[in-house]
């Protein structure tokens, strides 16, 4: 999926196998989980969400907000840890999310987020671990 150099690089093979199905459907295909269904889309306890395929830290918790979009939403990432990117599919124009030292889709983010910063980065549960 990447179609650049990223710090972190495996062949595809390699991804696969260490991912599980969802999560490599996610992070190196573009897929999408289904709304309310990710395990940390109601999640709220403390700590730092990372990049299910390199262990990057994407988000804090404190960033993190209840949404009722159906996937976990923050408002604010960790500096330098998304790469951006537009995103033609499906007949519309969005802003892709990737992880920036694997190149794994995260999700997109949008410009109508309740905080002061007014965003909402919308993510998938299977591209993510929480520590």
């Amino acid at each position: 999926m990447p179609d650049k150099d990223y710090p972190i690089t495996k062949p595809e093979e390699e991804w696969e196998a260490e991912l599980s199905r969802e999560a490599y459907w996610v992070l190196r295909q573009g897929g999408t989980e289904f709304p309310h269904s990710g395990k940390y889309n109601l999640h709220f306890e403390n700590g730092t969400y990372c990049c299910a395929a390199c262990n990057t830290s994407l988000f804090e918790s404190a960033h993190k907000f209840r949404s009722n979009c159906g996937w976990p939403s923050f408002d604010q990432a960790i500096d330098g840890s998304i790469e951006y990117l537009k995103d033609t599919s499906h007949g519309m124009i969005r802003t892709e999310i990737r992880c920036a030292n694997c190149g794994g889709h995260l999700g997109h983010i949008f410009d109508d987020g309740p905080t002061e910063t007014g965003v909402r980065y919308c993510v998938n549960s299977a591209s993510l671990d929480f520590k």
